[in-house]
């Protein structure tokens, strides 16, 4: 019984309404007399008696119900053969966490996970073909579908949690706490100081660390914050990039003039040394990446592919266990669980995959 876990350095369902339509409203005509007195002249009166028609509509409850899709219940006692992932450093956290609770239920293959990147994790998916699950911390692009076509893989996309992308600073910086996203932007490009985006701050050189260009966490902050063009971020001074989240957050820590960013797990693991800071006024936490008001939420997924899942059983029965638990570990990982709705797809995406 053996987990294998790598992580590279670099530095070194659809859900349905079931519900059908609603049926048009019943229309009910009352006749009521009521008496009125009209005017005539200045001393005589009459009274008119007069029928009017007052229409009341009934209105109806209409209850939805959701369709769940429950998967078949796998036991990984009775799993065998060897699972190989690559991909996201920012979902690498919850698939091992997966994989660990996969093994302790009583998996006895082994399970590799190398934590490359979103980009580098397809490019083995698709391109080289040596993969049988891909993570992410993006959506696969068009591209790379088009790689995995060519080899023969039709990718499958499994929604598994949320992410607050979490920019932070050291736990001794002590003068920014809240960030608007043209501050952001500034911090990330082309301020050299701190005191060029607010002059209440410290004229003290801005020391950059961010994910390599291969990280989906990167691909992510550019199309948000730099509307998809990578030249300004790239351009910055004092810049070191990594695929490790690990050399980042040491990096940060390292100085109160430090920033940078990365999966909110690794802020929560290190919460200690580290200030997470708000993007617009709004703190990064399960309320507002539930409600879409955190700027920086992001969907975490996996990939694999039909034709992986029937020739290899053991990828089939891994990744339904994984949807099928994945909202009991979520948190504790450090990660937003995915909505009822999203997480369904996923299921009934296994279920068309394996029917």
């Amino acid at each position: 019984m053996r987990l294998k876990i790598f992580a590279a350095l670099a530095a070194a369902a659809l859900i349905l309404a079931a519900c059908g339509g609603a049926a048009e409203p019943e229309v009910i005509t009352e006749t009521v007399e009521i008496e009125v007195t009209r005017v005539v002249t200045e001393t005589e009166t009459e009274t008119v008696t007069e029928t009017v028609t007052e229409a009341v509509v009934e209105t109806e409850t209409v209850v939805e119900t959701v369709e769940v899709f429950a998967l078949p219940e796998v036991s990984p006692l009775d799993v065998t053969g060897d699972i190989v992932t690559a991909g996201s450093s920012t979902v690498f956290p919850l698939s091992e966490r997966m994989a660990e609770r996969f093994v302790d239920e009583g998996y006895a293959g082994n399970i590799t996970i190398d934590s490359i990147g979103s980009g580098a994790g397809f490019e083995r998916f698709c391109v080289a073909g040596e993969s049988d699950i891909s993570n992410a911390s993006r959506q696969i692009k068009d591209s790379e579908v088009e790689s995995c076509q060519s080899i023969g893989r039709d990718p499958i996309e499994f929604r598994v949690g949320t992410d607050a992308l979490a920019v932070t600073v050291s736990a001794a910086n002590d003068f920014v706490t809240d960030l608007s996203l043209e501050q952001l932007a500034a911090v990330f490009s082309g301020a050299k100081t701190w005191a060029d985006v607010d002059a209440s701050w410290p004229a003290e050189p801005i020391q950059r660390f961010i994910p390599g260009t291969d990280s989906g966490t990167f691909d992510f902050f550019v199309e948000e914050v730099f509307d998809e063009d990578e030249a300004p971020i790239l351009a910055a001074s004092n810049l070191q990039l990594s695929e490790d989240d690990n050399v980042l957050v040491q990096g940060i820590t390292g100085s109160p003039y430090a920033i940078g960013f990365f999966g909110y797990a690794y802020y929560q693991e290190n919460a200690d040394a580290l200030n997470i800071l708000n993007i617009e006024g709004v703190e990064p936490n399960g309320q507002s990446v539930d409600d879409g008001s955190y700027p920086l939420a992001r969907p975490l997924f996996i990939y694999s592919t039909g034709t992986i899942m029937q020739a290899k059983p053991q990828v089939a029965d891994f990744i339904n266990f994984y949807l099928t638990y994945v909202n009991e570990e979520v948190i504790d990982v450090g990660y937003f669980p995915a909505s009822t709705d999203a997480l369904n797809l996923a299921q009934l995406g296994w279920l068309n995959a394996n029917n």
